[in-house]
């Protein structure tokens, strides 16, 4: 859909992460430069959503949280859970189950961990259903040393959906607060049999590394990522 918002059926359920929809503008001293790629309007009934966190308006716009009031099930974080209107706030390593998918919440650092106090809590997410690969949703995570820990509870997993686009802001530093194209390869290599598919790499002004940029740092193995085009569905076999 453009930015982290990917919706995607796992299992019989329709899942959305991190729902942005607004149209161009500013947001919270942030420039988003492209509404998204696929209206409100067609997405279709959602099962579940996964946001990770509600506090950053390119992860979670007033739009997005319009679409989560149609959703039954969203899942964030604890301090989100207050501030989202029927969403079930979790804190890492909590399982829950929806549907015949079990999801885990698993840690996320949005920057370094001096920078991470202060850009607040994030989740990632893991999937796992009987009969479909483990995926992993990392939200605003910038640090390899973080998916370590996840790779070794879920050495599985199989298809790695992470927040790129190095993005940055003045007052945070000068170190991304999220994957850059060098930390995913670094990902990739935790998971040497997972599919690999970047979001949060369109659409957003302080995304250091946006798609053209993120293309041409990438030096990881081409047959395993996956660059899905905004506003096109895509059936992965």
């Amino acid at each position: 859909m453009g930015g982290p918002t990917l919706v995607f059926t796992y299992a019989g359920l329709s899942i959305i992460t991190d729902p942005t929809f607004s149209p161009p503008g500013e947001y919270g001293g942030l420039t988003k430069t492209r509404g998204p790629a696929v209206p409100v309007q067609r997405l279709g009934a959602l099962d579940l959503a996964l946001v990770s966190h509600d506090h950053h308006p390119d992860n979670l716009d007033a739009d997005g949280i319009a679409v989560l009031s149609q959703v039954p099930v969203v899942l964030t974080t604890s301090a989100g859970a207050a501030r989202v209107s029927g969403a079930l706030g979790l804190e890492p390593w909590t399982t829950v189950t929806v549907g015949a998918v079990t999801v885990t919440t698993v840690p996320a650092l949005h920057g370094p961990p001096d920078v991470a106090e202060h850009t607040g809590p994030v989740l990632g997410f893991v999937l796992e259903a009987d009969g479909w690969p483990t995926v992993y949703f990392s939200g605003d995570n910038s640090e390899v040393a973080v998916v370590t820990e996840i790779a070794a509870a879920f050495p599985d997993v199989g298809v790695a959906i992470l927040c790129a686009g190095a993005a940055r802001v003045a007052n945070r530093g000068p170190e991304p607060l999220t994957l850059d194209a060098a930390r995913v390869a670094e990902v990739a290599a935790l998971w040497p049999d997972a599919l690999v598919v970047p979001v949060h790499i369109d659409d957003w002004a302080h995304f250091s590394e946006p798609r053209e940029t993120f293309t041409a740092n990438w030096a990881g193995p081409s047959d395993r990522l996956l660059l899905l085009e905004p506003g096109l569905r895509t059936e992965l076999k």
